[in-house]
């Protein structure tokens, strides 16, 4: 094979021949380039490796593994849920409903999450006098991200055409079935990828409930390289959890995406 025919894509209506080999070769180029250029960089450093100190302790990794993947589980779906009621304010004929949306969206994606934690953690939840700091995590998580899903399911809905809701509305639909039939599916579909991302930016955040003693995957990472000073040996399991995580998400929205494809 040619190195055209190995390393560059095809053009738009060309029949890709061994298509599975070409990406695959690709790939372990580009793994092969990572790997060289990982290797280069600790090659300079007299860091003495310690995987067995690390590796003492892979039962505390996995709890906050699973932890982090339950906090961000139940906080996605009540995020979801308060950005849709969000988006549904945000439409409302409703000023001050429509007002209040917009203040609470304004203000949560203006200020940092850090700040958030504190406020929600130590004010918020000491007056309502809730003591649980996983149902605090969680609902700290769930605001936080409801803000940013309900800007993109927005963002979704305004992306479809009028021509399309007049089309809609002139074969008899009611508001409903518009809804349902019209601007639904094509709002999901564009919202797809971004909603993808926000997942995955859930569970990264999800790290800073650390400063509230929640022993999540970063906390009991970071409790390891306290005990063992093996800090890469601490860190490096906690990026590869984090990534099985949300490759899969990533993955599994790219597959919906393509699912839901269709001309419009």
């Amino acid at each position: 094979m040619s190195f055209n025919s190995l390393f560059l894509e095809p053009r738009k209506g060309n029949t890709a021949k061994n298509k599975s080999v070409r990406k695959a070769v690709s790939f372990l180029v580009a793994i092969l380039t990572l790997s060289i250029v990982l290797f280069a960089s600790f090659a300079t450093l007299s860091y003495q490796w310690n995987w067995e100190a690390a590796f003492r302790y892979r039962l505390k990794f996995l709890d906050g593994w699973f932890t982090t993947l339950k906090i961000s589980s139940v906080s996605f779906i009540f995020a979801f849920v308060i950005g849709s009621l969000s988006t549904l304010c945000s439409k409302s004929r409703f000023l001050p409903l429509k007002y209040l949306s917009l203040l609470y969206v304004e203000l949560i994606r203006g200020t940092p999450l850090l700040v958030q934690i504190f406020l929600f953690y130590y004010v918020i939840a000491d007056a309502a006098n809730v003591q649980n700091r996983y149902v605090v995590g969680v609902a700290i998580m769930a605001i936080f991200s409801g803000a940013y899903i309900s800007e993109i399911l927005r963002a979704g809905i305004e992306s479809v055409g009028r021509s399309q809701l007049l089309s809609a509305k002139s074969i008899g639909f009611t508001e409903y079935q518009t809804f349902r039939y019209v601007i639904a599916p094509q709002a999901l579909r564009s919202s797809l990828p971004a909603l993808a991302g926000q997942t995955a930016n859930l569970i990264k955040d999800s790290s800073l409930l650390s400063i509230i003693a929640i022993s999540e995957f970063t906390l009991n990472a970071q409790e390891v390289n306290a005990i063992t000073y093996s800090s890469f040996e601490s860190f490096f399991p906690l990026a590869i959890g984090y990534l099985i995580i949300t490759l899969p998400i990533m993955r599994l929205s790219r597959y919906i995406e393509e699912r839901l494809r269709y001309d419009t």
